[in-house]
């Protein structure tokens, strides 16, 4: 059976100590985040800001196998920020339409959870209808070429992961859905309450197409509105697309009531809650790298605002500041400043000589012939 077909549903059980050890841990991260960005000057939090919706919005559309211009997507979240679009090339419709549906979702917080607020999310997933399959797009999905499946092919043969409930009983799941999403219990924290839409959301599955990334919408949702901001550091999108397979796996069990816990008790998704709250926490920590990332390029473009630097130089560094903690991890070498650079090996040894001598760089450990180099840090 489906967890959908079982008499309780929809009325989630978990381990209550287990789950709330776990949380702990996240809120704690959650207090670094917030102490962290609250020490960014002013225009450098919308900087942040900038970059972590620019990743919720691509590896969104990545976990369902869509890749954005990530160059359009900047230029219109910088719109929609009301941040600098100079050098960014003009926003095309579709990356503006899915852009203007995440900051939708995170805006307007105290307005409650709707059917037209859900069935416009979707809508703006598909500003123009797909050429090879015909959706309903701004409805919900009437099952006229039959019950709505998640599956996938494999050797030939259709493997069916998950079936939704039918659409003739979507008008009393989605009531209860917005019941338990609008007005959630009092002892429910706020990450919990959006563990649970995430699931619930998706297991109704109530779209023809975009249950995905309406799902981490409303999500997002969820936490601005347990943060009480709609300012976003972190992406909730980007953890789950580095966990994909996980994801998907933990969905499926749990859908399936296949995980150990629901053996007993098929509406106990303690593993789910575990699994998103593990996920969450890896999202905040990369959103504590992300505004680290960007307090340190800005000191050090401070101190260096009258060091002479080459054009190929400061582009090189800013590629360094701009992934700091995440590319280069282990140090730039000179063969990836020749790539960088698009020098010859020799002018790339020179240049890094220079960067160091001025106080841009500094070599590590290694040294010898496998010598490289990280940003120079004095503070």
């Amino acid at each position: 059976m489906y967890i959908w077909q079982h008499q309780t549903w929809p009325l989630f059980q978990s381990d209550t100590k287990l789950i709330d050890s776990r949380l702990v841990q996240v809120l704690a991260l959650q207090q670094q985040l917030v102490g962290k960005a609250s020490e960014l000057p002013e225009g450098l939090d919308k900087q942040a800001e900038l970059d972590a919706l620019v990743q919720s919005v691509i590896k969104s559309s990545e976990i369902e196998g869509e890749s954005l211009n990530v160059g359009s997507v900047r230029s219109s979240v910088a719109r929609q920020l009301g941040l600098e679009q100079a050098g960014l090339p003009n926003a095309a419709r579709y990356e503006e339409s899915v852009v203007e549906m995440l900051v939708s979702a995170v805006s307007d917080l105290e307005k409650p959870l709707t059917s037209k607020l859900l069935c416009q999310w979707q809508a703006a997933l598909f500003p123009e209808p797909p050429l090879l399959r015909t959706i309903a797009i701004g409805s919900f999905r009437d099952d006229a070429d039959g019950p709505m499946q998640v599956v996938s092919e494999r050797r030939g043969k259709t493997e069916v992961h998950f079936e939704a409930p039918p659409a003739k009983q979507l008008n009393k799941e989605l009531k209860n859905f917005y019941t338990a999403y609008n007005i959630s219990p009092p002892e429910q924290h706020g990450v919990i309450r959006a563990a649970i839409a995430h699931l619930h959301f998706i297991t109704i599955h109530p779209f023809d197409d975009g249950n995905g990334r309406v799902a981490r919408a409303l999500t997002d949702r969820a936490l601005a509105q347990c943060e009480n901001t709609s300012i976003r550091f972190y992406s909730l999108s980007a953890a789950i697309e580095k966990n994909k397979n996980r994801y998907y796996q933990i969905l499926e069990e749990t859908q399936n009531c296949r995980n150990k816990t629901q053996q007993v008790q098929p509406l106990d998704i303690t593993e789910w809650l575990l699994w998103f709250l593990d996920t969450l926490g890896q999202a905040i920590e990369d959103g504590l790298l992300r505004v680290e990332r960007v307090l340190l390029k800005a000191r050090f473009w401070q101190r260096h605002a009258q060091t002479l630097l080459s054009a190929r130089q400061l582009k090189v560094l800013n590629r360094l500041l701009d992934g700091y903690g995440v590319e280069f991890v282990d140090g730039l070498a000179a063969r990836h400043y020749q790539a960088i650079g698009g020098v010859s090996k020799a002018t790339a040894t020179r240049d890094l000589a220079d960067l160091v001598e001025k106080g841009c760089l500094q070599t590590l450990e290694a040294g010898g012939r496998s010598v490289r180099y990280k940003v120079y840090q004095d503070i």
